[in-house]
């Protein structure tokens, strides 16, 4: 823990209990435990020095009592000093309120009466957080401009709005969940965040946790010990281990288990993973960047999904419009595919008829990004000539359980409920494609996983 030789800690309480406690916990740890009991002396102190961390009480006494104290002092640190690190303490474990703190802009919460073991590791943590972002604030410029071969290109109203806050999350600690429909782009953001990010020299680990079984999911996330199972031959570190230091990016967050949630919940309370075959616990230093379409909150209010690992994974969320939101970048988007597919098949890159950009608008892009981006290969590669025609483009019949018109037009003797809808298409779709599931995949604009999955969901 050598992020802590030097450090220099504030704790600011008005119980006399909890400030002798912690300087007692902190002193062999730190350089300094400095101490204060009245909040209004704050200011004054942060005028004087700078502290590493700031320990805060959220429920000062007064007539609110409902941790709007702790969040007003909160700001007035960050106004203050924007780059101070505040661990906020709380009594009442009211997770809500906590989480609230984390989008104000603390770094993280502890609920009293503490454990000590836990305490000091959100110190080494923060401790550590902060030095990154020291040492990463010089190589800033050069950073931003490695981000650019990650561009993610638009320029409509809706897209500028997830560029900016982009920007603004992207240098922190916060956990990122990233919502949105299939083809969006959740993956590209994340890479996008990570980038931008004081972790940007360390990995970047990618994770489809819906394709990974309840016998995989330890395994694969946490690693495993020589022995631990049948196949294994030799010790493994998980993703959580590979990831240390960097960001680690759990795609499909929304289609785990229960089982599964709660095993994911308390590595990330605790900040460690247990190998399986090991009793030995391993820290480790993530920044958790979550991403699904599922609706969660409507899962959890039916008990099938855990709030408490909603509150976790979401201290700021980013919803991607989809692409019939976004308008005027369907051109944009368009014209960069015909470039790189071009490439691609060693064609000359042609050009889009007005007649071809007016379909392409027109359309409703159910599969969103990527639907166009199949779209555009595909017209690539067939096309005759050197300019793209409207017939060059045809279209999946649905995509991502489709849009109603669409499906109208395929089943027009029906209607039929929207899970029959889906089951047909994609059994006409896989018969089409003489049961090749990659390509079945492909023309409906999902991932092979997410495919399996609704194979499963329809008995198919």
């Amino acid at each position: 823990m050598a992020a802590n030789k030097n450090a220099r800690v504030l704790v600011v309480d008005d119980e006399s209990d909890v400030l002798f406690a912690m300087k007692m916990l902190l002193r062999p740890e730190v350089k300094e435990v400095i101490t204060e009991k009245n909040p209004d002396n704050l200011l004054a102190l942060l005028g004087k020095q700078t502290f590493d961390v700031i320990f805060l009480d959220m429920n000062f006494k007064s007539a609110l009592n409902t941790g709007n104290e702790g969040l007003y002092w909160l700001r007035q640190i960050l106004a203050k000093d924007k780059e101070a690190t505040v661990i906020l303490i709380t009594a009442y474990g009211d997770v809500e309120l906590a989480v609230k703190s984390l989008r104000e802009g603390a770094y993280d919460f502890i609920i009293k009466p503490w454990h000590n073991d836990k305490l000091l590791e959100t110190l080494h943590q923060a401790l550590q957080a902060r030095l990154n972002k020291q040492k990463g604030a010089a190589g800033k410029a050069g950073r931003a401009a490695s981000a650019g071969s990650l561009a993610i290109l638009g320029q409509s109203d809706a897209l500028q709005e997830v560029l900016y806050k982009l920007e603004k999350i992207a240098p922190t600690e916060a956990n990122v969940l990233i919502l949105g429909e299939n083809g969006t782009g959740k993956e590209l953001v994340a890479q996008a965040l990570h980038q931008k990010s004081f972790r940007s020299g360390k990995p970047f680990v990618s994770v489809d946790v819906a394709a990974l079984t309840d016998t995989l999911f330890e395994s694969e996330l946490f690693g495993f010990k020589k022995g631990a199972f049948t196949d294994a031959k030799e010790d493994r570190a998980g993703r959580f281990e590979a990831a240390s230091g960097g960001t680690l990016f759990l795609d499909e967050i929304g289609n785990i288990s229960l089982a599964q949630q709660a095993k994911l919940l308390t590595v990330l309370q605790n900040r460690q993973v247990v190998p399986l075959g090991s009793n030995t616990p391993v820290p480790v230093d993530i920044r958790l960047i979550s991403a699904t379409n599922a609706p969660l909150y409507e899962m959890a209010s039916r008990n099938e999904y855990r709030k408490d690992l909603i509150y976790r994974i979401n201290t700021v969320e980013i919803m991607l419009p989809p692409l019939r939101d976004r308008h005027g970048d369907v051109e944009m988007l368009t014209r960069h595919f015909m470039q790189l597919y071009a490439q691609k098949n060693h064609k000359p890159v042609p050009d889009l008829a007005p007649a071809t950009l007016r379909k392409l608008e027109q359309h409703k892009w159910p599969g969103n990004i990527r639907e166009l981006q199949h779209a555009v290969e595909r017209a690539i590669i067939m096309a005759e000539g050197n300019v793209l025609q409207p017939q060059d483009f045809t279209f999946s019949p649905m995509e991502l359980g489709g849009m109603a018109q669409t499906a109208a037009a395929v089943f027009p003797d029906a209607p039929l409920p929207l899970s029959e809808i889906e089951r047909e298409t994609i059994r006409r779709t896989i018969e089409r494609n003489n049961g090749n599931i990659s390509k079945s995949a492909k023309e409906l604009g999902l991932t092979r996983t997410a495919l399996y999955r609704r194979l499963n969901k329809h008995d198919i």
